[in-house]
């Protein structure tokens, strides 16, 4: 089949466009996840250096957590639990297995936004309906340890809890805790070095990907990049040659 001189130049055009386009939509994407990658190294340094600090004090953090993140800096606190009621952050993996990360709510100072603590990893069971159980704390507690603050998930964000004795939940939302506690939460979870009646893990993972995975998604992109751009060449090269073959024959035919 012929196509018109004029629409095979209109078709060539648009392809350049297209191949122009998709091109540097992947070298962007790949520029993106190297910059991450880079953020993630400066957030880490500066999280390992905050751990080496004396611990915080409550009422520092609390000026600290609305001027700038404080994940990784230090906190001593004497509090009592808030509630014995377990939240229970659903589709966590540690070491091979799924589960839970549970937290409490603590109280530190009469009307002080709560502040709420990791208890740590516990494995789902065989049936999903059955919650683990975990003994909550109680009485006054003298804790310390290290503090995160999740980032927010823009296409998962609601706090989605199935109420019950303990709570299920799928997304760290504060605010939307608050809501269902009645009660004001800092926007910080406390990871304890350990706790008086509770020996389980506690997974350190301040942030979702490391810069590490960040570089490599950036090489995926550039070679996505590069294999793309060998093949549009490859059929430009098929094209070209066509092309003046097609010229040739035309002409002798004349």
């Amino acid at each position: 089949m012929q196509y018109p001189h004029a629409l095979l130049n209109k078709l060539t055009v648009f392809l350049l466009i297209l191949t122009v386009a998709v091109l540097t939509i992947l070298v962007k994407l790949g520029l993106w996840q190297l910059a991450r990658g880079e953020d993630k190294t400066t957030l880490l340094a500066q999280m390992e250096a905050r751990q080496a600090l004396l611990p915080l004090s409550f009422e520092l953090l609390q000026l600290k957590v609305g001027k700038e993140g404080v994940t990784g800096y230090r906190l001593q606190v004497r509090a009592t639990p808030a509630s014995s009621q377990i939240w229970l952050l659903d589709n966590q993996i540690y070491q091979g297995q799924v589960g839970y990360l549970a937290f409490q709510p603590l109280q530190v100072e009469v009307e002080k936004p709560w502040l709420l603590v990791e208890l740590g990893f516990v494995a789902a069971g065989s049936h999903r309906d059955e919650l683990p159980h975990i003994t909550p704390l109680s009485g006054e507690l003298n804790i310390e340890g290290r503090l995160y603050q999740k980032q927010i998930n823009p296409l998962s964000q609601a706090l989605m809890a199935e109420m019950g004795a303990n709570i299920r939940f799928q997304n760290l939302n504060m605010p939307e805790m608050a809501k269902v506690l009645g009660h004001q939460v800092l926007p910080v979870v406390l990871q304890p070095e350990q706790l008086p009646s509770l020996t389980l893990p506690h997974p350190w993972q301040p942030f979702p990907l490391s810069a590490q995975k960040h570089w490599g998604y950036a090489l995926q992109w550039f070679s996505m990049a590069a294999v793309f751009a060998g093949l549009m060449l490859w059929q430009g090269i098929k094209y070209v040659k066509r092309h003046s073959a097609q010229t040739v024959a035309n002409s002798r035919s004349k």
